[in-house]
C-alpha cells in the first residue's frame, strides 16, 4: 500500500499514476499522458495516461466477465465486502482528503467530510442491501403464486464531475456493488488522482478484480464508454448539456441522470431574514459555489429586500478566501479557468444590464493561481441576466425580488433547472404551498439549498432538464437493480 501523498504534492513531488483495468494498474494503450495541475498552487500534482478505445474495450470486457460471477454472490457476502471497503476508506481519510484538496481546491475540512461520507456510503448501502426485500402479490388464479425480487442490471458506466471526485464515484459504486453490478468509472481528467488512489483502497479491502475499473478522461472517452455494447446502464452527474449528449449517444440504455441545477432560494415576507442570509452566503462559499444545488438565484419578497441584503453583507464578513490547507479558510480557489471565466462573464453581463455588485465580483490578485475568486453579492438582478438564467457554479449571491407569494413562485419556476430549492418562511401553510408547487426535485424549508443528507433521495424534477433517478439511500439501490417477477404454478 502506498504512503500518504498530500504533503509530498505540496512539496512538489509529482505522482505518476496509471489506469485501473481488470484489477491492475496499466499504462494505457495510447502512450500519451496528461498533467493534473493544482488550482491551489499551480504546480503539477500528477500525470495520468490518456485512455484509448482499446482501454475502454478492456475495461468493459473485464467488467462484463466479473459481473456475471458477482451477480451470483449472496447479498450478505456482497454487503460484507462493502463494509470492509468502508472501513478501509475511513482509515485513509487524511491521505485521500489532502490529495483531493490539492487537485480540486476545496478547503481541507470539506475534503475530509467528503471522504468520510464516501466511507459511510459503503456501510449504509451494505445495510440497505440486506433489507431490500421483494413481495408476494395476489393472483386471480388460486393455483398460482406471484413473487418479486431484485436482480442487478449489469455493467454500469459511471461519469462523474470534478467538484466531489471521490464522493460522487462512491454514490454509484457503493449501491452498484452491493446490488451485484460492475462499473467502469470515468472521472474528469483534472481531478482523477484521488479516485485512482481510492481504487487502491478497494483493492486492498478484497474487492474482486474487474468489478471497478477507472478510465479518467475527457468527453471523447466518455462517448466511447457510454456507447460501448458491453455497457448496460449509465450513472451520470454533470451538466445538462453533457447529459443531453449522453442521452443522444447511449440511446435506450438504463440511466440515472443528475444534471445541472439553477434552483431558487426563496425568502418570503415572514422569513427569518438573518437565517436566510446565512444560508444564501453559505451556499455561495461552500465548495466555492461549485455545487449543483448551490446558491444560484435568491428571490426575495420586495418588502424584505433591504434587510436581506444588509444581512448578507454582514454574513459575508465571516468568509475567508485563501489557501485551502489553512484551517481558517472556508473559501478555496475555483477548480478551473472555465468556471472562473464564466464568473467573470456573469458579473460583467449583470453590471452591463443594470445590476449592482455590492461585494467581490473579481479574482483576488497576488494569489498562487488566478482561480481565487472573491465572494460576490450582486443586487438588482433581473431574470433575463445571464447570472439568473445560467448556472454560475461560483461563489455568488444574485439577488432578485418579487412582490408576494404568487410572484415569488412564478419567478422561481421560470427556470427549467430547478433541481433543489429552499424556502424561508415561519408559516406552515406557506411552507407546504411552496413544497408542493415549486417545480424541483427537493424543497428545503428554512435551510440552505446546499442541504444534503446521506439517506436523502436526491434528483431532478421530471422532464425539466435536471435529470431522473435518485441518488441517496435505498432509492439508488432500486434504480441500480431490476424487479424480477416469478410466477409459480402449484396445480
Amino acid at each position: 500500500m502506498s504512503e500518504p501523498v498530500g504533503r509530498r504534492q505540496r512539496d512538489g513531488e509529482v505522482l505518476d499514476l496509471d489506469l485501473y483495468v481488470d484489477g491492475r494498474f496499466v499504462p494505457g494503450s495510447t502512450g500519451e499522458r496528461y498533467e493534473i495541475v493544482s488550482p491551489v498552487t499551480g504546480s503539477v500534482v500528477a500525470t495520468v495516461p490518456v485512455p484509448g478505445r482499446d482501454d475502454v474495450l478492456a475495461a468493459t470486457t473485464a467488467a462484463r466477465a466479473a459481473q456475471r460471477e458477482w451477480a451470483h454472490v449472496g447479498a450478505f457476502e456482497r454487503a460484507a465486502v462493502c463494509h470492509r471497503i468502508g472501513d478501509a476508506i475511513a482509515a485513509r481519510t487524511d491521505e485521500l482528503a489532502r490529495l483531493q484538496t490539492l487537485e480540486q481546491g476545496k478547503p481541507l475540512a470539506e475534503s475530509v467530510a467528503d471522504i468520510t461520507e464516501a466511507a459511510e456510503l459503503f456501510h449504509l448501502h451494505a445495510e440497505d442491501m440486506v433489507r431490500l426485500n421483494g413481495e408476494t402479490l395476489p393472483v386471480r388464479d388460486p393455483s398460482k403464486r406471484m413473487i418479486t425480487f431484485r436482480r442487478p442490471v449489469g455493467v454500469w458506466a459511471i461519469v462523474t464531475p470534478w467538484n466531489f471526485p471521490v464522493l460522487m464515484a462512491a454514490e454509484f459504486v457503493a449501491p452498484g456493488l452491493v446490488t451485484g453490478n460492475a462499473h467502469v468509472l470515468k472521472p474528469p481528467s483534472h481531478t482523477s488522482a484521488a479516485v485512482l488512489r481510492t481504487v487502491e483502497v478497494l483493492e486492498g479491502a478484497g474487492l474482486p478484480r474487474g468489478l471497478v475499473n477507472v478510465l479518467p478522461g475527457d468527453g471523447g472517452v466518455g462517448e466511447m464508454l457510454v456507447s460501448d455494447d458491453r455497457v448496460d446502464a449509465i450513472g451520470f452527474i454533470g451538466s445538462s448539456a453533457t447529459g443531453a449528449r449522453i442521452q443522444e449517444v447511449a440511446g435506450l440504455k438504463r440511466k440515472v441522470m443528475e444534471c445541472s441545477g439553477n434552483g431558487p432560494l426563496v425568502v418570503c415576507a415572514d422569513a427569518d431574514v438573518r437565517r436566510a442570509a446565512r444560508a444564501a452566503v453559505y451556499g455561495a462559499y461552500f465548495c466555492a459555489g461549485q455545487v449543483c444545488c448551490a446558491t444560484e438565484r435568491v428571490i426575495v419578497d420586495a418588502s424584505r429586500h433591504d434587510e436581506f441584503v444588509e444581512a448578507c453583507l454582514a454574513e459575508a464578513a465571516s468568509v475567508r478566501l485563501g489557501d485551502p490547507f489553512e484551517p481558517s479558510t472556508n473559501l478555496g480557489p475555483l477548480n478551473n479557468e472555465g468556471v472562473a471565466a464564466k464568473m467573470d462573464r456573469h458579473v460583467e453581463d449583470a453590471v452591463a444590464h443594470g445590476a449592482e455588485v455590492l461585494l467581490g465580483g473579481r479574482r483576488r490578485i497576488g494569489m498562487a493561481t488566478p482561480l481565487y475568486y472573491e465572494l460576490t453579492i450582486v443586487d438588482r438582478v433581473r431574470p433575463e441576466m445571464a447570472v439568473a438564467r445560467e448556472e454560475s457554479f461560483g461563489p455568488i449571491v444574485p439577488v432578485l425580488t418579487a412582490d408576494g407569494d404568487d410572484a415569488l413562485l412564478e419567478l422561481a419556476n421560470a427556470d427549467a433547472l430547478g433541481l433543489q430549492a429552499a424556502v424561508f418562511t415561519k408559516d406552515l401553510a406557506r411552507a407546504f404551498r411552496f413544497m408542493e408547487n415549486l417545480e424541483v426535485g427537493q424543497v428545503i424549508v428554512n435551510d440552505t439549498t446546499d442541504y444534503w443528507d446521506i439517506n436523502m433521495p436526491f434528483g431532478g424534477a421530471g422532464g425539466r432538464g435536471t435529470g431522473w433517478g435518485r441518488i441517496g439511500g435505498k432509492w439508488t439501490l432500486m434504480d441500480m437493480s431490476d424487479v424480477r417477477t416469478g410466477i409459480l404454478d402449484l396445480s
